[in-house]
């Protein structure tokens, strides 16, 4: 059950309807009555905003988000009390099975973000069908970086990376 209801207000947005719900809180469509725009509004549990580790994750997650600026990637707009404010997605999970070619159209876009998200040192680690949008114009969108960890690689590793076109593993200084 949700923890808030349409009509409530956090800050300058209206919760209007319930969209999910997972491990770092409740997502909610809003409308921001200053801009006048609709926006989902991830808000932490009571519980989890008394907790300082998890205010800690969901911190970083509003910081990791606000550094990338991509177009398959969830754009945030802002914090509001212990809400994370970002773009409203519209569209669906990708789910299976589906045609190569528009699997091919999603995965090369996954693609995409992850390694603009990888070359700034951001690597999601909860990829997964729910953290992934599809509009209705078909473009992708990552959502979900609650989990994700920065990484500091050394110039060889992300050198290295570019030249083979290989995953991203970090490489020890003296090879």
């Amino acid at each position: 059950m949700p923890t808030l209801a349409a009509g409530e207000k956090l800050g300058p947005y209206e919760i209007l309807a319930p969209i999910g719900a997972g491990g770092m809180g409740e997502v909610y469509r809003a409308r921001d009555t200053k801009l006048k725009r609709d926006v989902a509004l991830k808000v932490l549990p009571d519980a989890f905003a008394r907790d300082p580790g998890r205010m800690a994750r969901f911190q970083r997650e509003a910081e990791v988000l606000a550094s990338l600026n991509h177009p398959n990637i969830a754009h945030v707009y802002g914090v509001e009390e212990r809400a994370l404010v970002m773009e409203l997605v519209e569209g669906q999970s990708p789910k299976g099975p589906m045609p190569f070619d528009d699997a091919w159209k999603i995965a090369l876009q996954i693609a995409d973000a992850l390694e603009y998200a990888h070359d700034r040192g951001v690597i999601h680690r909860d990829l997964k069908p729910s953290n992934v949008k599809v509009t209705p114009d078909g473009v992708v969108k990552l959502l979900d970086f609650g989990l994700a960890k920065a990484v500091r690689e050394t110039r060889d590793a992300v050198s290295w990376t570019r030249r083979t076109r290989r995953p991203s593993v970090p490489i020890a200084n003296s090879i």
